[in-house]
């Protein structure tokens, strides 16, 4: 059988990942296992999962799950989790999104995947090393045009994200993700530049079911004119842990475009469920609509969540 050129992107995509993988699992062979205690009798083995706290005891608190607790993915709400995957710790979160839009008689569908995410912890507790693979393909009709398909994999996506605080009381439980794509994408999709970005994200646990959070970013970007500009990005939502297993989300989106000519505010309603198979997969499926005449009209999709 012969491979399209979608498919040998998103085979590349999948070599890739599991180059990454192997290499996580040598790193983690080497890593000298060190008893803290016997240098610091006052060190915490709950160690230090965040780089910061709001006060400090005897010891850092919050910080990543543990391998005995269910894990937190940033997918598959727009809004990613405040808190890292933890050192030697890998997690790749991957899905499927169907896009429709229909805009003054042109209709677009468009298929984004596999949306793989790798969060690879290194270093720290609080420090994940992150990289994006993705491939989506659209075509656009009209009644009195031909239709225009587009396919092949996006600019690669490289970040790292920094895990600030736990939760205090009112006080958030935080992170930050400084982040880029570069250029290594299908020529008709490829910004051409590096995009820098950063990402605040911020939460609370109100009681034991139900959480809240949103996230705050600004990227660079290029419309569709090839002329750069700045995208700010806001988020809010509200999470419920229907049972141990079943949780479900609703989220508010916006994305706000200053300095583009031919890009307009898009504003978006989602929500969804995560399902914990165990405790180191995670399925999920969601659905959302556009709030605005520059959004697209409706999206809905589903992937999964594995950690290593």
């Amino acid at each position: 059988m012969r491979l399209t050129q979608a498919n040998r992107r998103i085979a590349m995509g999948v070599v890739w990942g599991i180059f990454l993988f192997a290499g996580w699992q040598v790193c983690r062979a080497q890593e000298p296992v060190i008893d803290l205690t016997e240098i610091d009798p006052g060190y915490s083995d709950s160690g230090r999962g965040t780089l910061m706290q709001w006060s400090y005891g005897t010891s850092f608190g919050g910080g990543p799950p543990g391998r005995d607790e269910p894990l937190v993915s940033d997918r598959p709400d727009f809004t990613e989790a405040s808190t890292t995957v933890g050192r030697g710790v890998a997690q790749v979160e991957m899905g499927y999104t169907f896009t429709e839009n229909n805009d003054g008689g042109v209709r677009t569908r468009s298929h984004s995947a596999p949306e793989m995410l790798w969060r690879i912890g290194m270093f720290a507790d609080w420090f994940e090393f992150r990289i994006a693979y993705n491939v989506p393909t659209s075509r656009t009709a009209a009644s009195h045009l031909p239709g225009i398909s587009v396919a092949g994999s996006d600019d690669l996506y490289l970040g790292f994200k920094l895990g600030l605080t736990p939760q205090e009381g009112f006080l958030p439980e935080m992170a930050l993700v400084p982040q880029m794509t570069v250029p290594t994408g299908h020529p008709d999709l490829t910004a051409g530049i590096v995009l820098p970005g950063m990402n605040w994200l911020y939460s609370w646990d109100i009681t034991d079911e139900w959480s809240f959070g949103g996230s705050t970013q600004i990227n660079k970007s290029v419309d569709d004119a090839g002329l750069a500009h700045f995208e700010i990005a806001q988020s809010l939502t509200i999470g419920i842990s229907l049972t141990e297993k079943l949780g479900l989300y609703t989220e508010w989106f916006v994305l706000a475009p200053s300095g583009a000519r031919d890009v307009r505010t898009q504003h978006y309603l989602d929500g969804g469920f995560t399902f914990s198979v165990s405790n180191d997969l995670q399925l999920d499926i969601r659905a959302g609509i556009g709030l605005s005449d520059g959004a697209d009209d409706f999206f809905a999709g589903t992937g999964f969540v594995r950690r290593f």
